[in-house]
């Protein structure tokens, strides 16, 4: 009796919708657990957290035993045997077993020569947290961690305080308000560089390439010249003037500096022109670190990366995956939609339609790389080459599109993506009723007129969804855009306000490959580790957005024909 209810409840189908039930449970943790762990190792690292002055004495196996000073930041703990410390070369008693060590990150590479390092904890004593001592965050050599002794204008001392001084707020202000005054410098240095002297760049190449067609157009006249040579004055004449405002900028931009004490004794002085934040987190409440904190996370989503990728912002790269996406968009939503309606309601259905499914399938299934490789061979040395020698003689041998941009790139990932566009769309033809078709020419439509006003706008959810799953591989990928057309750090954004305004043959920052080149060629690696899930976040969380704006107009699109059979 119990096999037959067993039986019956097989027959059922019970067992099923269980196990799709649990498979659904388990992808849906597994996705969960990967942003919480993006989360947490990625978000935490823009926390300013306390920095620890210890007294360190490891054993050594000389005469006299190594102490030392340590001032850093605590990173993670894990357990090691003592086998593998003694393999080391750090002699400890085999007796027991594991030990604990932590690993710290000390800054201050320019004195030490590396700003990561372990401990072991059974070596530390007198660990205090002075709230005195200082964390600098520096455009160049990372973090530095030390105590605040003397602030200097011109080389001449203006304040001089004790290191060890707990209070020292006089201190602190002075160099907080003439950090805001440097920082101010920086940005209208940048603003100058960028914007003004970027532009009069700008022109003056076009001045050139201008010169060089008429050469090769054998129409340079005297007065063409004349005219070239007085825009050529022009320029220089404005860029001597902003080129003078710059330099008495830069001026008081590297006027003042500070002197610091970091561990065993080192001191050092760095200018205030390379630093880009200062805090003391052993003095701060949770309130100031959230600030703090606030202000690292803007300047990750907006400023442009230093040292190597691993530190500052990935604002490039934000862009650069945005614009490639929705170029990409552009590009192949026309082709897909084309290529299916052709298949479906052109087409004479037979042996060559059913191969040509077949390849569109197929095409599906093809190694991204295999598509870099064939936008750097057809793309960029055929093509490009060829707009270059048709359009941009002047600036050869020079390429301009025969080169890796962002152009070939956008086409790269819309022939890697028009598969999916073919099928979602076919799929959505299919299933419009033939009567709707015939409704339409039975009141005198054309073919034409039925497939653009009927049948199009009834498919368009279809077309929405094939989009959608197209955004979703193209924003991800990474071979095929390190062949034609990212690159490691291109701070430039394709978009400004020189004529054409969007350069396409410019090379552009990527998070996909940002990711790859801080996990796997970061020359720092425990500094580039908490970037690399920031980053990975972010992707994930800009892809989510481009996929619900998407899903959001599909929406819409079904909602607008929802009485449809369709």
């Amino acid at each position: 009796m119990k096999l037959k209810k067993v039986k019956k409840w097989i027959r059922d189908g019970t067992p099923w919708i269980w196990f799709n039930a649990g498979a659904v449970t388990i992808s849906i943790v597994m996705v969960a657990g990967l942003l919480l762990i993006l989360m947490v190792r990625g978000l935490s690292h823009f926390w300013p957290h306390d920095v620890m002055r210890a007294i360190y004495s490891p054993p050594s196996s000389g005469a006299i035993d190594q102490v030392m000073e340590i001032i850093g930041e605590f990173v993670e703990r894990e357990s090691v045997s003592a086998i593998e410390l003694t393999t080391s070369g750090i002699p400890v008693s085999e007796e027991q077993e594991l030990y604990d060590r932590e690993l710290f990150k000390f800054g201050n590479r320019d004195l030490t020569g590396a700003d990561f390092g372990w401990i072991l904890n059974e070596f530390v004593t007198e660990i205090s947290y002075p709230e005195s001592l200082f964390v600098l965050e520096r455009r160049q050599w990372g973090n530095f961690y030390g105590y605040l002794t003397a602030i200097k204008q011109a080389g001449e001392i203006v304040v001089e305080t004790d290191p060890g001084e707990t209070g020292n707020n006089q201190a602190w202000l002075e160099l907080e308000l003439r950090l805001n005054r440097a920082l101010e410098i920086y940005d209208s240095i940048s603003q100058m560089e960028r914007g003004s002297i970027g532009e009069i760049n700008f022109q003056v190449e076009r001045l050139r390439l201008r010169e060089r067609r008429l050469e090769l157009e054998d129409s340079l006249t005297a007065e063409a010249q004349s005219t070239i040579e007085a825009e050529a004055q022009a320029l220089d004449a404005q860029y001597a003037a902003i080129q003078g405002d710059l330099n008495s900028l830069y001026e008081d931009f590297e006027r003042d500096s500070a002197e610091f004490l970091a561990a065993n004794g080192q001191t050092a002085e760095i200018p205030l022109a390379e630093i880009v934040r200062a805090y003391r987190p052993n003095s701060m409440n949770v309130f100031n670190k959230l600030l703090v904190y606030g202000s690292k996370l803007v300047e990750f989503l907006s400023d442009e990366p230093r040292e190597a990728n691993t530190e500052g912002g990935v604002y490039p790269a934000i862009f650069g995956t945005v614009i490639l996406v929705l170029l990409m968009s552009v590009m192949v939503t026309p082709f897909g939609v084309v290529a299916a309606v052709y298949l479906r309601e052109y087409a004479q259905q037979g042996l060559v339609t059913r191969t040509i499914r077949i390849a569109v399938n197929n095409l599906a299934g093809v190694p991204s790389i295999v598509y870099g490789v064939f936008g750097l061979g057809f793309f960029i040395y055929i093509v490009g080459g060829e707009i270059d020698q048709l359009f941009f003689p002047e600036a050869l041998p020079a390429p301009t599109f025969g080169t890796p941009g962002l152009l070939w790139a956008a086409l790269t990932l819309a022939i890697l993506t028009v598969p999916v566009v073919i099928v979602a769309t076919e799929e959505g033809l299919a299933r419009i009723p033939r009567s709707v078709r015939e409704g339409s020419l039975a009141l005198g439509a054309t073919k034409f007129e039925t497939t653009w006003r009927v049948v199009l706008p009834m498919a368009s959810p279809a077309m929405m969804t094939g989009l959608i799953l197209a955004i979703a591989r193209a924003a991800g990928e990474v071979a095929p855009l390190m062949l034609v057309g990212v690159v490691k750090l291109a701070p430039t954004l394709p978009v400004d306000g020189n004529y054409p305004f969007i350069h396409l043959d410019q090379k552009f920052m990527h998070l996909g490959f940002h990711i790859y080149d801080v996990g796997f060629q970061s020359p720092n690696v425990e500094a580039a580790r908490p970037l690399v899930f920031a980053t990975a976040l972010l992707l994930v969380l800009l892809i989510a957005l481009l996929n619900i704006c998407a899903a959001a107009l599909r929406n819409r699109l079904q909602e607008k024909y929802k009485g449809l059979d369709v």
